[in-house]
């Protein structure tokens, strides 16, 4: 648990599901607390389009590109962030495995793993890891409403396994101090009572470390995804 920590020099991740917010946040938080700011760049994949028109057939070389994309950010910038003063960013590079596990199997997820795991030693851990969630109705309702062209053909049933991938992954998750937000009734981009409540949440966590979830909370997380929960806090 964080205490104490120096904001002059705080290096916050948002990591969440597809379409629950992790830029639009990561923005506000940018603007209020200031640093640097640190997007994913899933544009430039080539084969993102491709690959949800055809999950099996392009999840490898959608994973492999993404991998590397990700690891080029984060040595660069992350690496600096000690000395650059204060970095957000909009992932986590450790959840580039859960998207990994999710789509691959056999030889492709075995060569994947052994190139995550000579990159991932080198990458810095943040100081805070903010994990953005939301019901799979509304990740799909914002999905919608953003209206990106390769994402038109997204299955619910991906979103929804992914959700509870993402669940399953910070259930356990203690490489970083965690701060769970639940953004299913959130409006942070039109309301601003919502936007204070969450930038408010996140300087309470930086100056006396994430408080923990109620353990009803943790129960209808339970309830809604399926999944055995355990300790902790609760593109490819």
């Amino acid at each position: 648990m964080l205490s104490a920590m120096n904001t002059k020099h705080f290096y916050i991740a948002v990591e969440g599901p597809i379409g629950v917010g992790k830029t639009t946040l990561a923005r506000i938080l940018q603007e209020e607390l200031g640093g640097r700011l640190l997007l994913e760049v899933f544009e430039e994949n080539p084969f993102l389009s491709s690959f949800y028109h055809d999950r099996a057939r392009y999840a490898f070389q959608t994973q492999i590109f993404f991998l590397l994309s990700r690891y080029r950010q984060q040595h660069q910038a992350v690496s600096a962030a000690p000395t650059a003063g204060a970095l957000i960013c909009d992932y986590l590079f450790a959840k580039d495995r859960l998207f990994a596990r999710l789509n691959l199997e056999g030889d492709e997820l075995a060569v994947y793993e052994l190139v995550h795991a000579a990159l991932a030693e080198k990458i810095v851990q943040p100081t805070l890891v903010i994990h953005l969630r939301a019901t799979t109705d509304v990740l799909m309702s914002r999905i919608a409403v953003r209206d990106r062209s390769y994402e038109r053909t997204m299955e619910r049933d991906y979103i929804d396994d992914l959700r509870v991938a993402y669940e399953r992954f910070f259930a356990d998750y203690d490489q970083a101090p965690l701060l769970t937000i639940d953004s299913s009734d959130l409006d942070f981009v039109n309301r601003g009572e919502d936007r204070r409540y969450l930038v408010g949440m996140v300087r309470t966590a930086l100056q006396h470390g994430p408080l923990q979830q109620t353990l009803l909370d943790l129960e209808s997380v339970v309830e809604e995804s399926g999944a055995s929960l355990g300790r902790g806090w609760s593109t490819p």
